[in-house]
């Protein structure tokens, strides 16, 4: 997904500029995904703008090579990217540094040469930061908001393939955001997971 495709139609961020951003980079949206843990998904997903604003690109060879110390920085500085901005520059960087090292630096090579669902999966799973419930959700958001579609995707996204309104991968807009967080509201009352 070069960002000269069509764009996709994650809108999490309320925010134009982000939104844009990772849904025409696939880096960005590899990078906001990431952060999508303990903290609002509209904090998350606004991070990748953030990080480009800070930084004057977002490239991953270049956040490789960065020096550590000055990633950490660029994500600590108020508002930090995260609630663990520390953590979260390791990740960002152990990913860019995979990416390199295993993609040549294309972060969207990652769906663009894969050739099953499966194999989408398990490349996500690959990628620093990423378990399997995040890598069912990135293939989910693929699929619902980028149409990339390969054979056996939906197995792949396991229970985030249906249309329940259950994860980042089914928000395409404020209202859409509020009813996947009822929902997940909802499955934490009665005691259930997002997978349930």
């Amino acid at each position: 997904m070069p960002a000269s495709t069509t764009p996709g139609t994650l809108a999490v961020t309320g925010d134009h500029d982000a939104d844009l951003l990772v849904n025409t980079d696939p880096l960005a949206l590899l990078i906001g995904m990431l952060l999508d843990q303990q903290v609002p998904m509209e904090w998350a997903f606004r991070g990748p703008e953030t990080l480009l604003r800070r930084l004057g690109s977002l490239d991953a060879s270049e956040i490789a090579a960065m020096d550590p110390e000055n990633l950490d920085a660029t994500c600590r500085t108020k508002p930090a990217i995260h609630r663990f901005p520390g953590s979260m520059a390791k990740r960002i960087q152990g990913l860019c540094e995979h990416l390199v090292g295993v993609y040549g630096g294309d972060a969207g090579a990652i769906w663009s040469t894969a050739v099953s669902g499966t194999e989408l999966r398990e490349r996500l799973e690959s990628l620093p930061g990423y378990g399997p419930e995040k890598s069912r959700i990135f293939v989910a958001i693929l699929a619902k908001r980028f149409g990339v579609t390969p054979d056996g995707w939906e197995e792949a996204a396991g229970p985030f393939a249906d249309d329940v309104p259950r994860s980042v991968a089914d928000i395409d807009g404020p209202e859409a955001l509020e009813t996947v967080r009822a929902w997940k509201k909802q499955q934490k009352a009665k005691g259930k997971t997002k997978q349930e």
